[in-house]
């Protein structure tokens, strides 16, 4: 249609074909990039271990040799991951082994490249859902899983990689999440949280609990045991969690109720008994 206007030099478009070359070079070019950004780039000092703790409390099918996805980038933090989770088939030949993820939104991600991209979009600078607890810099969001599925879907694969009992990954829908946050100037940077089905015939009053490694032995678990019970004395109900626990719950929780019972034992009548 431009015979008359163009030359025939001028209307050859061969040159502007992609061929395998160019993809080539531009993948060279990008896994360069990656490595220079991430070489100047120095993590944050871990305030704590990325693995359970003393030997005693690492799980017996923790083996980094097996797994899809080794590390996690979360925020400023390279995690090792204990376990595998049923993340896409796209994502599990990834080659340094490592995720990344977005601490405000959940999403994953392949690369530095795509997560900086991403960093440029997402508003997200707290989780979705309503702000029922704030004391300070610590604020806990209630998530509906019917309203916010991407968000919790993605939580629970992430909390797959430290959980080894964690089997809902998709169907969130019956379940409310209380995540716990920590606020600076940035946002509520996610620390963990619990997730209780909506309806349940037994009071249950928590399903799973999560609390980032490299936030682990800080108190947040004894927070987040707390909340879930003071959700129950809301509710006018007993509450109790799921059972059976996991070895990390169950010591969690054992640290609770010591925790518990010796604030009573501080102000409790002399000679308490059990039934009182």
């Amino acid at each position: 249609m431009f015979d008359d206007i163009l030359s025939s030099e001028e209307r050859d478009t061969t040159k502007t074909n992609v061929l395998n070359a160019d993809r080539e070079r531009f993948e060279r070019s990008r896994t360069v990039a990656d490595q220079q950004s991430l070489a100047s780039t120095p993590l944050a000092a871990s305030p704590s271990p990325s693995t359970p703790g003393p030997s005693s409390y690492i799980p017996a099918k923790f083996d980094p040799n097996v797994l899809r996805i080794r590390t996690i980038r979360f925020g400023p933090y390279d995690i090792q991951t204990w376990y595998d989770a049923p993340f896409p088939e796209e994502f599990s030949n990834i080659p340094d082994g490592r995720l990344w993820i977005c601490e405000f939104c959940l999403k994953y991600m392949k690369s530095r490249f795509a997560c900086q991209r991403h960093r440029l979009k997402c508003k997200c600078r707290h989780p979705p859902g309503d702000e029922i607890y704030r004391d300070g810099s610590v604020s806990i969001f209630e998530v509906d899983g019917r309203k916010n599925k991407i968000y919790c879907q993605n939580l629970c694969l992430l909390s797959k990689m430290f959980l080894d009992h964690k089997s809902l990954f998709y169907d969130v829908e019956p379940f409310l999440f209380y995540v716990i946050t920590e606020v600076d100037e940035i946002g509520a940077r996610f620390v963990g949280y619990f997730s209780k089905e909506k309806r349940n015939s037994k009071d249950l009053n928590l399903s799973c609990i999560m609390t980032l490694p490299v936030r682990q032995r800080q108190g947040w678990g004894n927070l987040l045991i707390d909340f879930s019970y003071l959700l129950s004395k809301k509710e006018g109900k007993c509450g109790t969690p799921e059972r059976p626990l996991s070895a990390l719950g169950a010591i969690g929780y054992q640290k609770y109720w010591t925790l518990a019972i010796m604030r009573f034992l501080q102000t409790a009548p002399e000679d308490p008994r059990l039934e009182g």
